[in-house]
């Protein structure tokens, strides 16, 4: 092994554009290159909560449900908001715990949140969005296309 270290100047500059550029493209967690060239998670990226997401259309109910991964999380701690034709699923959640052992105590404590954010077709309404939760899974269903925008044919006369 050797003792001599050599600095390569474009090796923070490849991590910037890395680290910018999976940002923008992966929703799990993001890695970062280290000077000897291991990937890691940095400790900001592993307490970041993304919830999953499908999102599945179906031609013959003309519904798109959109599935998110939630274990742990309950309804009360989950809010679902639709504003200007976009739906947007957050939540807040809060933890603490306590362990004694001997004579130290040990107290843990977390936080988190989480927004998500889908475009709703044009002219849906409110009401026309369902959810449900169910062991940690929320399901949203809405209309793929409101009765007033579906085609309609026109007869000539």
């Amino acid at each position: 092994m050797s003792l001599i270290h050599f600095y390569d100047p474009t090796t923070k500059f490849d991590r910037l554009f890395e680290d910018a550029l999976a940002a923008r493209s992966s929703p799990g967690p993001r890695t970062c290159a280290s000077s000897t060239g291991a990937k890691h998670a940095t400790p900001r990226e592993r307490d970041i909560f993304r919830p999953r997401l499908d999102v599945h259309e179906s031609k013959d109910t003309n519904t798109v449900t959109a599935t998110f991964e939630l274990p742990g999380w309950t309804t009360e701690s989950v809010s679902i908001d639709v504003h200007q034709n976009r739906l947007t699923v957050s939540g807040e959640s809060t933890s603490s715990d306590v362990q004694e052992e001997g004579s130290y105590v040990v107290r843990e404590r977390r936080s988190g949140k989480f927004s998500r954010t889908l475009q709703l077709p044009f002219g849906t309404k409110p009401e026309d969005v369902k959810a449900k939760m169910e062991n940690g899974v929320l399901t949203i269903t809405f209309p793929k296309t409101s009765p007033e925008q579906q085609a309609k044919r026109i007869t000539i006369q």
